[in-house]
């Protein structure tokens, strides 16, 4: 028997998944850190840091203002406890989740470890290999190319060292030992995992299996492209066969929820049978662009009516909403968006526009004005302004009564 929700039931299921359904700690430090990371199992990383560094985000909008440093430690020391992985794309994991990606490096040797370039720069390869095991972990920079001549083959520019590493990376046979700033330090495999991790094998079926097993406990309700995607995994007909055997084991329960529709018809989807069913979510959150709970956008548009793209490569003319704007939450639905910027040398943060979704309740200004206030604190910034374009930015500049500022390319209401 397939059992029917509402969608605002759907919504409330995912959000408690993703853990919003709790009370934001009094005080944050490694448990706290980890149980945020452990429910979400993944953090992708991304390279723009208009505001904040994207992996630092997710746990700011479940946890509040904590300690980066805490996730640092976790991630970006010499033996971390989580790894970055090629997972939803360059993506932070457990270290115990290792193995269960083997499938994605050995594919990705297949693809990378035996075209045009990597034939021709072999020799490159090696000479990394053999730098990283007599040096230990290095940054790009720090290898001295230009002695790469004479019996060691052709003379081999920067760029092709940076593939190289990042080929090795994605094979596994490099890992990343830290990073200053957001420069990769990269090791042997062996200097960085602990043999448990290195020698344990997964096949790939039972690999993925279990990949949609964890993506269903994360997501709470998913559609099989929802669950898919939470690993990138594009292999559909072994991702039905994992979902057919979580339904057999009792694991995952068919359900229909109202306006989750494909081609036209109901779509298939499942309930986790220990999904929590929240009567009510409470939440004030900023969120990343690329936080589980908006990465999939066909998933957030199902789930919020929210229609949801990034404008970083729109030229500035034809931006609708800004250049990083943000998805925000409030209660259990994305009520808006922001375009923020943190400026350092003012001490400011700046809300470069602001905008509202159809139906944001009456109390969404005071809430997202207190949410500001919280994401100024943890950057260090002093103060919040806030521009003239956009629906709500008017509300929110009165809410937090705060200065004005002229958006960077002109544009008001």
């Amino acid at each position: 028997m397939t059992t029917t929700l509402r969608r605002a039931d759907a919504r409330r299921i995912a959000l408690a998944a993703q853990g919003f359904a709790r009370a934001r700690p009094e005080t944050v430090g490694t448990r706290q850190v980890t149980g945020a990371l452990t429910r979400m199992r993944i953090l992708q990383i991304d390279s723009v840091n208009v505001f904040s560094r994207s992996h630092y985000m997710p746990l700011f909008a479940r946890l509040g203002a904590y300690d980066t440093t805490l996730l640092d430690r976790l991630a970006f020391e010499r033996r971390p406890r989580w790894v970055e992985s090629w997972a939803h794309v360059a993506s932070l994991v457990s270290v115990d989740d290792w193995p269960l990606l083997q499938f994605r490096r050995d594919a990705m040797r297949e693809k990378y470890g035996h075209d045009e370039w990597a034939e021709a720069h072999r020799p490159l390869l090696q000479w990394l290999r053999d730098e990283l095991a007599e040096r230990g972990p290095l940054r790009p920079a720090e290898i001295d190319h230009d002695a790469r001549s004479g019996p060691r083959g052709s003379w081999w520019g920067w760029d092709d060292v940076k593939n190289g590493l990042e080929r090795l990376w994605l094979f596994g046979d490099v890992a990343i030992a830290g990073r200053r700033g957001f420069e990769r330090r990269y090791a042997l495999a062996t200097d960085v995992l602990p043999v448990s991790a290195l020698e344990s094998s997964v096949p790939r079926g039972e690999a993925i299996a279990e990949l949609i097993r964890r993506a269903a406990v994360a997501y709470g309700v998913a559609t099989a492209s929802d669950l898919a995607d939470y690993w990138r995994i594009r292999d559909r007909p072994a991702v039905l066969a994992a979902v057919h055997d979580l339904v057999d084991a009792g694991e995952i329960l068919p359900v229909q929820v109202d306006g989750w529709q494909v081609a036209g018809r109901p779509a298939k989807a499942w309930l986790h049978r220990d999904a929590a069913r929240p009567r009510r979510v409470d939440a004030a959150a900023i969120l990343s662009p690329f936080d589980p709970v908006v990465w999939f956008r066909d998933r957030a548009e199902r789930l919020f009516d929210f229609d949801y793209r990034i404008e970083i490569y729109t030229p500035a003319p034809q931006r609708r909403f800004g250049y990083y704007s943000l998805p925000v939450i409030v209660g259990d639905d994305v009520v808006g968006r922001l375009d923020l910027k943190a400026d350092r040398a003012g001490s400011a943060l700046r809300v470069q526009s602001a905008w509202w979704e159809p139906g944001a309740p009456p109390d969404a200004a005071e809430r997202v004005a207190a949410e500001l206030r919280t994401a100024a604190r943890w950057q260090g910034l002093e103060h919040v302004t806030v521009s003239r374009w956009g629906d709500a930015s008017d509300a929110l500049a009165g809410a937090l009564r705060a200065d004005r500022h002229d958006h960077p390319d002109g544009r008001t209401n």
